[in-house]
């Protein structure tokens, strides 16, 4: 009786995910587009209903976000209208004026860099495959907005 001498390929799973994005790691190259894998029943429902819960998330969140500010707003107001808290106005003035500068200097090249211009193609080649799911998706984002 022969022994038996088995081989085995190790594959390095840290080693291969190191360098790839995370949506590839999760969904795979081969995933394809929603666009073969579903009808366009399907992907308008999934897209509607995915879209109406994050639109109803984000109206929540907004509004609370919103009352926030505008009332942390409110209490600094009455606090310096009281004499609690003195602001320092030049300096509010020179910060701005500063930030200003900064802005005009960032928006003055005008080219994106190379890392955003290749995600944004990403964005764009994904909603092309996908444009019933993103339709579905937007109109149900508007409603959950709306409710």
């Amino acid at each position: 009786a022969g022994a038996r001498d088995d081989t085995f390929n190790v594959l390095d799973l840290a080693e291969y995910t190191k360098n790839r994005p995370w949506w590839r790691k999760i969904f795979g190259p081969s995933s394809g587009s929603s666009a073969e894998k579903y009808n366009v029943a399907t992907q308008l429902l999934i897209g509607g209903v995915t879209g109406w819960c994050t639109g109803f998330v984000f109206q929540k969140v907004g509004k609370l976000a919103a009352t926030a500010v505008g009332g942390g707003f409110f209490l600094l107001q009455i606090a310096n209208h009281t004499g609690y808290i003195k602001v320092d106005w030049n300096m509010v003035q020179r910060d701005m004026n500063k930030a200003k500068e900064q802005l005009k200097f960032h928006s003055s090249g005008n080219k994106m860099p190379p890392e955003v211009k290749s995600r944004v193609d990403e964005v764009i080649i994904f909603l092309k495959k996908n444009v019933i799911l993103t339709g579905g998706f937007a109109g149900g984002f508007l409603l959950g907005m709306a409710s």
